[in-house]
């Protein structure tokens, strides 16, 4: 890589994570709830020292924001969690339910850190499922879901949590990323639809009564 494209890569990173460096110059300004010289001041050093020198992976922002699918993220989020908040309040004062919970791995669709911290953190946000564990390497989530008694449940909530991540990537992700999701997403509705084909076919016919 020549010397003008090493420069034009590393202010393209720049740029990338200045919407991340300002949020954590407003948190340090919350934090001492007191605006002057002093405090923006060290807000930016101590910005700049969290994402350039310490042992943590760079966090580079796509540069890609799509209000629409923001806006239905957030619609999706507040749904989640107002119908898991009254399920969980059901089960919690029904004296009939046992306990039945699972640790479920979940196959995440991109090796982005901002896609899987956000996607977990919006997981942990819904009642019912916390995130335990993530395998960075291999891009796997592990969380403990509530009232996982069958395969189907289990299988429910691998769902959700790939469309949890599909609507970030949608909304924050990159072009390349939006593509992908929407291509396994096509993928596993053709593979849903062939499997409820087979089982129609071969749905066992009812036996017809021998006249006697």
């Amino acid at each position: 890589m020549t010397g003008p494209e090493l420069e034009v890569s590393r202010w393209r990173s720049v740029w990338r994570q200045l919407p991340l460096l300002l949020a954590l110059v407003v948190l340090w300004v919350f934090l001492w709830d007191h605006v002057d010289v002093l405090t923006i001041t060290t807000g930016v050093l101590l910005a700049i020292l969290v994402t350039r020198f310490l042992y943590l992976p760079p966090i580079l922002l796509s540069g890609r924001f799509n209000p629409w699918r923001g806006l239905l993220l957030g619609l999706r989020m507040m749904f989640d969690v107002v119908v898991a908040s009254l399920q969980v309040a059901v089960l919690a004062v029904n004296p009939r339910w046992k306990p039945l919970n699972s640790i479920i791995a979940v196959q995440l669709l991109t090796r982005s850190d901002l896609v899987t911290t956000l996607t977990a953190e919006a997981i942990s946000v819904v009642p019912g499922t916390v995130v335990v564990d993530i395998d960075r390497e291999r891009g796997l989530l592990y969380l403990h879901a509530l009232g996982t008694r069958t395969a189907a449940d289990i299988e429910r909530t691998r769902r959700n949590v790939l469309g949890t991540e599909e609507r970030i990537v949608l909304a924050i992700g990159t072009r390349e990323q939006a593509a992908s999701v929407q291509a396994a997403r096509r993928a596993r509705r053709t593979e849903r639809g062939s499997r409820s084909g087979e089982g129609a076919s071969r749905a066992p016919e009812t036996p017809k009564e021998e006249p006697r």
